[in-house]
């Protein structure tokens, strides 16, 4: 599904990645972990086509088995949600319309996107399959924040997307909508579709999450089945501390050794 071949990006003057190379699977299910800087919002958005690699001999970037994609069909096959896009989201979007705008690939609402039936019925379909029974005309800004990252899960899902990107899912969440989320972010995988979450916080990685691959200063320094990769000894090395990992029921949890 994704295919990133000896490639490299910067970021304004800074170099991300240095021939980075990573394969993802169709309907495979991956956290890609790392602290702050290592580089995972910037594979991110070259996955969302909102940066693009240097062009070099043998380097490429593949989405669905193809080096160029149309915008509007790779919105149709990937949902994205970000911390990011919920704080830059037009503040005085209505709640349905913020679902609505995932049609069209925007950000808010304009005079020119004009939804028909179909998408108005999709959009309030969804809000009450992520249990968003609320008034639909309440703008982005009064909803808490659990709410907007609900609405932007909505909003991914529109197409009924094949991969869903989620880029910290829970940063900013109190401990109930965290819960929530990480329970629609599993309900989406019993359909047998992708998902990839950036994180570097293991207890987002749902039990459904069979492969984590582990970044660090743009360079990929694990990758691997989840049980093999989230040890003590390599999250300590990642992490630049000592820390101790254990699972139960498919939930890994860290702290402090």
């Amino acid at each position: 599904m994704i295919e990133l071949n000896q490639v490299t990006a910067f970021q304004q003057e800074n170099r991300v990645f240095d021939q980075l190379s990573l394969h993802i699977g169709y309907n495979e299910r991956v956290a890609i972990l790392g602290p702050n800087g290592a580089g995972k919002s910037t594979l991110l958005k070259l996955i969302n086509r909102e940066l693009y690699p240097v062009e070099r001999p043998g380097s490429y970037l593949r989405l669905f088995g193809h080096e160029t994609f149309n915008l509007w069909d790779l919105r149709a096959k990937i949902g994205f949600v970000s911390q990011d896009m919920q704080e830059d989201y037009t503040p005085y979007t209505s709640a349905l319309d913020v679902v609505i705008s995932g049609f069209f690939g925007a950000m808010g609402t304009h005079a020119h996107l004009r939804p028909d039936a179909e998408q108005t019925a999709r959009a309030r379909e969804l809000l009450g399959q992520l249990g968003m029974q609320i008034d639909e005309q309440r703008m982005f800004q009064r909803l808490s924040t659990g709410q907007k990252r609900r609405l932007l899960l909505a909003r991914a899902l529109v197409h009924n997307p094949r991969a869903l990107i989620l880029d910290e899912p829970t940063a900013g969440l109190d401990m109930g909508a965290s819960m929530s989320l990480l329970s629609l972010m599993r309900d989406f995988c019993h359909d047998d579709r992708a998902m990839i979450i950036t994180t570097h916080h293991i207890d987002e990685i749902i039990p459904e999450i069979e492969r984590v691959v582990l970044i660090q200063q743009g360079q990929v320094i694990a990758d691997g089945p989840k049980a093999q990769v989230l040890t003590s000894e390599r999250l300590s090395e990642l992490y630049q501390t000592s820390l101790q990992v254990s699972e139960q029921g498919g939930w890994y949890r860290c702290w402090h050794g």
